[in-house]
């Protein structure tokens, strides 16, 4: 059967979670992982929808292109970027298990995640080594991985000077995140940050009235981002603090070159999971030594 090509819209965004949760349950399976808590569960797949969904609705929302492909009035693959400053970001690729290595992913690849649409380019990738080859092939290569840490949180001392403030929309907190931003990532992403405000609990940090970063927590936590790094452990301590007290889990999508959050994490015994991600680019960009990654991990 011929397969047809298309853009997406939100109305599409059941549909391309079903191709989503369909592939990596199959890359689970291969690599001999649990990447999806619940399997095949019918009731952990709603439920993570249900989770997944306003990601979804938001990506289609904001998203610069989003490519579905087709084949007997039935999606069998997707893709999406987003562009935000100076960056294009593919943040899904994926196909149905059937028809995977069929040419498929590249043709999406080409329509989504097209050269020169801006002079940086990244893709946070499954360890798939068919698509890490074809990512490469479209000139973006392995700059670091990014390992997930989690255990179950605890309440632990917190340094007093440590300022902790609620974000919210207003002018003055938006300045702070988008100069946040322009220093570690290189460039600024309000509307990602409107988005998170609506789904998770963000927080400006400070020490004595000088701003240090931000970080946001929730069902999943992320992003984190601080002008030093070495200001991790103190951001992180309130981080699981938070996590203890609202009951809920305490698990971080930490960058490999991020060498002071993964030693504070260790020494929290934190758990390693055996899945982890590539953070591939274009060109070297950002300092991601003061980054905390988007859990999970389709935005940057």
């Amino acid at each position: 059967m011929e397969i047809i090509y298309r853009r997406g819209s939100e109305a599409d965004s059941r549909a391309a979670f079903e191709v989503f949760h369909e592939s990596v349950t199959d890359l689970s399976t291969r690599l001999g992982i649990q990447a999806l808590s619940g399997g095949n569960d019918p009731t952990a797949h709603e439920n993570l929808w249900e989770r997944r969904r306003p990601m979804f609705q938001h990506l289609a929302e904001t998203g610069s292109a989003f490519w579905l492909a087709e084949q007997n009035d039935t999606v069998i693959g997707y893709a999406r970027a987003v562009i935000r400053g100076g960056l294009q970001e593919l943040t899904e690729l994926f196909i149905r298990p059937g028809v995977q290595s069929a040419g498929v992913g590249r043709e999406l690849l080409t329509r989504a995640f097209p050269e020169g649409d801006a002079p940086h380019r990244c893709i946070i990738a499954s360890p798939d080594i068919r698509a890490l080859a074809l990512y490469m092939r479209c000139g973006v290569y392995t700059r670091f991985p990014i390992f997930y840490l989690g255990r179950e949180p605890e309440v632990v001392p917190i340094p007093p000077d440590l300022e902790a403030v609620p974000i919210t929309s207003d002018p003055e907190t938006l300045t702070a995140l988008n100069q946040i931003d322009r220093e570690v990532l290189g460039h600024s992403r309000e509307v990602d940050h409107h988005w998170l405000m609506t789904e998770r609990h963000g927080f400006l940090y400070r020490r004595h009235g000088k701003l240090l970063g931000y970080g946001y927590l929730g069902y999943q936590h992320g992003p984190f981002a601080l002008f030093d790094p070495h200001d991790f452990p103190a951001i992180l301590a309130h981080a699981e603090t938070i996590a203890a007290t609202e009951g809920i889990g305490f698990s971080l999508d930490v960058p490999g070159i991020n060498q002071v959050a993964i030693d504070y994490l260790l020494s929290r015994r934190c758990q390693i999971d055996t899945f982890w991600t590539h953070f591939l680019s274009n060109h070297p960009f950002g300092q991601f030594d003061r980054y905390i990654a988007m859990t999970p991990t389709f935005l940057l």
